[in-house]
């Protein structure tokens, strides 16, 4: 079985890894070159798990794959890395990264993999964020030289935050691939059934239901806002872009509005590099 591992180095970073449109990209050009180089490479591992959950392999080829994955980042650490990963190795080494949140990592893409999710319980998606989002930012917040508690208290919630805006701003993309990830509790609160993601979609009760998760976004980049705001200026300039971003397009989103038919959302440019260059600059 072949996987295809994402590699960074200096002559692939902007090409392979990243596109400079994306807010990642933003966010990470502003770190020291040796963070910047270590965020890619986790960066890589993240698309590279994703694109194999997202992908219209049979479930259980893909199962396999992010298996073969979980191996090798296990060979990371016991010193003997795939010549692809290599450079991830360097950087799992020189910033203490945590085998347990690649893993987690790998075991919320297997969610993904292994059934198309539709209105999960509460439980299950509060995992799935924690897994696809906030392991993420725990090894960011290794990269970034925050102390451990305050570190894991900020990956906590914006990767939370993160994941939540993703959810309300994609709810017609992620319908059109059969999943959804509104939680039950909230839609049966509302009358809605869970029959199918798109019969989810087009509820006239819908927008009730994003309202709460809405509002429990704001709570969690509220409460992120405040660990940042008690961290030196250089620990969370990257992850204050991927906040300030975040809440932009959480509100674009609320702008817009849930109810049917909804317009697909486009990230505003301009003020995205506003915000970048305010907590670069200032």
């Amino acid at each position: 079985m072949a996987v295809t591992h994402v590699v960074v180095d200096d002559t692939t970073t902007h090409a392979a890894a990243v596109t400079s449109g994306s807010s990642f990209y933003l966010a990470m050009r502003i770190l020291p070159a040796a963070q910047r180089e270590a965020m890619y490479q986790v960066y890589a591992f993240c698309r590279a798990v994703d694109d194999i959950a997202d992908s219209t392999l049979p479930r259980a080829e893909r199962q396999a794959q992010l298996e073969h994955w979980r191996a090798d980042i296990d060979a990371c650490y016991a010193g003997v890395p795939p010549a692809a990963l290599r450079a991830l190795a360097q950087q799992i080494q020189r910033f203490a990264l945590q085998r347990a949140d690649f893993h987690a990592m790998i075991d919320g893409m297997a969610m993904d993999a292994a059934a198309d999710i539709c209105a999960p319980d509460e439980a299950t998606l509060d995992l799935y964020c924690d897994r696809v989002a906030s392991a993420a930012g725990r090894l960011s917040v290794r990269i970034f030289g925050m102390p451990e508690a305050a570190g894991l208290e900020l990956s906590h919630h914006l990767g939370r935050a993160l994941q939540l805006t993703n959810i309300l701003r994609d709810i017609d993309e992620d319908a059109g691939i059969q999943r959804c990830y509104l939680p039950l509790e909230l839609l049966e609160r509302e009358g809605i059934s869970p029959a199918s993601p798109a019969m989810i979609a087009a509820h006239p009760a819908l927008p009730r239901v994003c309202a709460s998760l809405v509002e429990r976004a704001r709570q969690h980049f509220a409460h992120a806002e405040r660990v940042m705001d008690a961290a030196t200026r250089a620990q969370v300039r990257a992850p204050r872009i991927m906040s300030g971003v975040y809440r932009c397009l959480l509100e674009r989103t609320v702008r817009r509005g849930f109810a049917a038919p909804r317009t697909k959302l486009r990230k505003p440019r301009a003020r995205l590099l506003w915000i970048v260059a305010r907590y670069m600059f200032f």
